[in-house]
């Protein structure tokens, strides 16, 4: 943590003032916290114990508090900002804030879905905004898993997207058009925002500025019958599911063709999705039905969410 009261009760800020070795207590706890300085870590507070803590769990990485850093730094060339902002009406430490009602929490650790969607909760149920922005632990791969669903956000330009954190290669990633084929894979596209470059909420408005139409040709898996095949035969439980809901249809998996599984890439699927609160429902079915009413099922071309919506609305006039 960087923020936290002197004897005074005042509260400094450790990436802005001096401060002498003297006695700190957290502002959310008022636990006591000691100022460290090293090679590896910067100047920072960490508490002597965290069992009175509710708003800390651990000790902060060296990921997590030099991100803060950065984006504090770069968030305030253009935006008034503060870090480590304790809200008390939902009783949480939003990492930073910006302009009073945007809050940028950086994860870098996995938490439970259960504390990530309470989270997302309070702020939405208490009129803040809040961005997600995922450190190296939890970064996009191969697959979704359900914790990186709930940090999913939505817009009708870029679909799916999420933020991601590269203290490497010190940039802002941003992967959107994000879909999955029937491998349970990944497919998205991705840009990147050096670090201190250009206003953070420029960029983070992005996703919603952005009026081009965006494109991405789908990986299709060319033997798809065959991985089917596979599937059931090593009694997959996603595709012993799917052979059940065949059935009831009076349908048999393993007598389709490879058109019968078009499109092979689709929209991330879950319950709920943590971070959308608007209904989506429009986007799947147009996206469904536009590529059920196409005649070649060799080449699958993903577009922006708008797309599949003016291509119905236009039909209809």
């Amino acid at each position: 943590m960087f923020v936290a009261k002197n004897s005074s009760g005042q509260l400094v800020n450790a990436l802005e003032d001096e401060l002498p070795r003297a006695n700190y207590t957290c502002p959310a706890c008022k636990g006591t916290v000691s100022l460290k300085s090293g090679k590896i870590m910067r100047t920072h507070f960490a508490h002597r114990s965290l069992e009175q803590c509710q708003f800390y769990s651990e000790n902060e990485s060296v990921e997590h508090l030099t991100l803060k850093s950065i984006f504090y730094q770069w968030g305030k060339k253009h935006h008034r900002i503060t870090i480590e902002r304790h809200i008390a009406e939902i009783q949480q430490i939003a990492d930073l804030f910006i302009d009073e009602n945007l809050a940028l929490e950086i994860q870098c650790s996995p938490l439970s879905q259960t504390r990530l969607r309470e989270r997302t909760k309070a702020y939405r149920e208490n009129g803040y905004h809040v961005i997600w922005i995922l450190g190296e632990k939890l970064w996009l791969k191969e697959s979704l898993r359900s914790l990186q669903k709930d940090f999913l956000y939505f817009s009708q330009s870029l679909g799916f997207y999420v933020w991601e954190a590269d203290l490497t290669h010190q940039v802002l990633r941003l992967s959107y058009l994000i879909h999955e084929d029937m491998h349970g894979k990944l497919q998205r596209k991705i840009r990147e925002f050096s670090f201190g470059e250009g206003e953070l909420l420029t960029i983070f408005r992005f996703p919603f500025q952005q009026k081009q139409v965006e494109t991405l040709w789908g990986n299709l898996d060319k033997d798809i019958c065959t991985f089917v095949r596979k599937q059931l035969y090593f009694q997959v439980p996603k595709w012993m599911k799917l052979q059940e809901e065949a059935y009831l249809k009076g349908e048999n998996l393993l007598e389709k063709e490879a058109k019968d599984f078009y499109p092979q890439v689709t929209l991330p699927r879950a319950e709920e999705f943590a971070q959308i609160a608007q209904d989506i429902s429009w986007y799947r079915r147009n996206f469904l039905s536009y590529y059920q009413q196409l005649e070649c099922k060799d080449e699958q071309i993903l577009y922006s969410p708008a797309y599949y919506r003016l291509f119905f609305e236009k039909d209809k006039s």
